[in-house]
């Protein structure tokens, strides 16, 4: 059996629209709609709403959140129980998430799981969104992925430290696992 902790901070990725204003915003998590969309065979998820906000409005305080989430997550503590398919997975804004992700490598420093950030260019909600394809592939990501920081989107995997935004090809880019 695989366990996924799944911390959701907002992001495009869970942005949705607002028909009376006209705006994309976040509002509140859409991952369970999401996750309702996927077949997980042998797959647990604990769903960790954390916060709800474009991640360049994160603060520092907000990253300190996700650091300890991941804690509380237990991805530094060992486990003999475990099973080998435990990860925490990050719905994060594309826009800051290599922050994010610099950080939780610069401060978790006994990881014992994988922990994945991930997020979309566009949100799950609209039509050619990445959204689904990105959760999908950090969730198989985290089950096979050894202890480290990663992202995952469009069909790759990068470590931390290291990744970056490349907003002109609207990707990441880092050092690929």
């Amino acid at each position: 059996m695989r366990h996924v902790s799944l911390i959701t901070t907002g992001g495009t990725i869970e942005k949705t629209y607002d028909d009376t204003t006209g705006e994309l915003s976040n509002r509140r998590s859409v991952v369970r709609r999401m996750l309702r969309r996927l077949r997980l065979e042998d797959t647990t998820v604990s769903i960790i709403e954390l916060l709800s906000k474009d991640s360049l409005h994160m603060t520092d305080d907000d990253r300190t959140r996700i650091v300890e989430a991941c804690r509380a997550a237990g991805a530094e503590r060992a486990d003999p129980h475990a099973s080998p398919g435990r990860c925490v997975i990050i719905l994060h804004g594309t826009d800051t998430l290599s922050v994010t992700g610099e950080r939780l490598c610069r401060e978790l420093t006994n990881l014992h799981v994988p922990v994945v950030l991930t997020g979309a260019m566009r949100p799950f909600e609209m039509s050619r969104s990445d959204a689904l394809q990105n959760l999908t592939e950090a969730i198989f990501a985290g089950g096979v992925l050894s202890p480290g920081v990663y992202c995952s989107v469009h069909g790759r995997v990068m470590k931390f430290p290291g990744v970056s935004k490349d907003r002109e090809r609207r990707t990441f880019v880092g050092p690929r696992v």
